[in-house]
């Protein structure tokens, strides 16, 4: 069921995933070629706020606080997951695999290397600001429209 709640914390991870996909590419070297790589993301940040984050809303405010953290390592877990499924699917595609195995054991791989970008401390203290107005935004939405 649609909720007041949903749609913001829904509204303010994609708005995240956004902006942290625009950080990211100027972390990455510049013949990196993006393509939808920050759509993609704000899409998965619409997406796992209406089911992660405004599904928990109005617990109060020390659960806003949990449910904003969950929703961004979900929104970092899947977003390096999709986007690892992605750089496998094109290194498959130039013949670099010997079988299904190995490519689905790389995409691990490739999420850890493509996962240490994120360990720049201004990437990780957007994140950690973004969790905390997702849940608070999502737990004043969920107190104030019901």
């Amino acid at each position: 069921m649609p909720t007041a709640a949903k749609l913001v914390a829904a509204l303010c991870l994609a708005a995240l995933g956004f902006g942290v996909s625009e950080l990211i590419k100027t972390l990455m070297p510049a013949s990196t070629v993006f393509g939808i790589f920050s759509f993609i993301n704000a899409g998965l940040g619409l997406v796992l706020g209406w089911i992660v984050v405004g599904n928990r809303s109005g617990r109060g405010q020390a659960a806003a606080v949990g449910n904003g953290i969950t929703g961004v390592v979900s929104l970092v877990f899947w977003g390096l997951f999709i986007q690892s499924v992605n750089e496998m699917v094109k290194q498959a595609m130039k013949h670099h695999y010997d079988g299904p195995v190995e490519a689905f054991a790389d995409v691990f791989q490739i999420m850890i290397d493509f996962g240490q970008v994120l360990l720049d401390p201004l990437l990780l203290s957007i994140l950690l600001l973004g969790s905390l107005v997702t849940g608070y935004l999502s737990e004043i939405a969920a107190g104030r429209w019901r």
